[in-house]
């Protein structure tokens, strides 16, 4: 069973977001009132994943994941806020966080955002993966460092932010890459032309891996991409 620390100040939600989540059986959730009782209650346990809500009293959600990442820096963090503010999103990533909600959500997805973090929070040498430059696409091979994709001894140059691009798609091969987390990541902005300038570098990494029917680079609508490799 893994074990959440949920830091919400709306005792509604917070004691909804509980129940929901410890009835699907694999969840023992700890339900902290504000910022102070969360850090109290985080150096008194250990936790697979926090969920900290932004807006609280006496300490806000940044403030507590600051301050949760310099205690450990690999727990899980999904920031949960009323804001849509650009800021507060790349304020979120750029603590650490690992993924943001934005109020109102559906509890559904709040879920298949926890299994996704675990998932990947579970898997081996994760800081090793996270620091990995080479990778194997198929038939190619794929150099972040010199930028290079390599197919049969023929090379195709990327531009950084091309590489950039693929080299987060390769860190979640097969899995749900965000449009988000991509935009945050690389141009530090998700706004609508960055996102006009990604999807132009989405279509160069398509042809550029076209000749293995076995990679693919699909939308994932009203989500992200992913990277298929069979």
């Amino acid at each position: 069973m893994k074990k959440i620390l949920l830091v919400e100040d709306d005792p509604n939600l917070g004691l909804l977001l509980q129940d929901y989540l410890q009835l699907k059986g694999k969840f023992d959730v700890v339900l902290s009132k504000d910022g102070d009782e969360g850090l109290r209650e985080f150096t008194k346990s250990s936790y697979d994943l926090l969920i900290l809500d932004v807006m609280m009293p006496k300490k806000d959600g940044f403030t507590l994941g600051k301050e949760i990442r310099k205690i450990n820096a690999d727990v899980p963090i999904i920031f949960a806020t009323a804001k849509g503010m650009i800021e507060d999103k790349t304020q979120a990533f750029g603590l650490g966080g690992d993924d943001y909600i934005t109020k109102p959500f559906r509890i559904e997805e709040l879920l298949l955002r926890i299994n996704a973090l675990l998932k990947r929070a579970s898997s081996p040498d994760k800081k090793d993966v996270q620091q990995q430059s080479q990778f194997d696409i198929g038939k190619y091979h794929f150099d972040f460092t010199q930028q290079l994709i390599t197919n049969n001894g023929n090379q195709q140059k990327l531009s950084t932010k091309e590489a950039e691009l693929l080299r987060l798609l390769c860190l979640h091969k097969n899995e749900v890459l965000t449009r988000e987390e991509a935009l945050l990541n690389i141009w530090h902005d998700d706004n609508y032309f960055n996102g006009r300038s990604m999807d132009v570098f989405l279509s160069k990494l398509r042809k550029f891996l076209k000749e293995d029917p076995a990679v693919e680079i699909i939308n994932v609508h009203g989500r992200g991409y992913k990277l298929l490799v069979n």
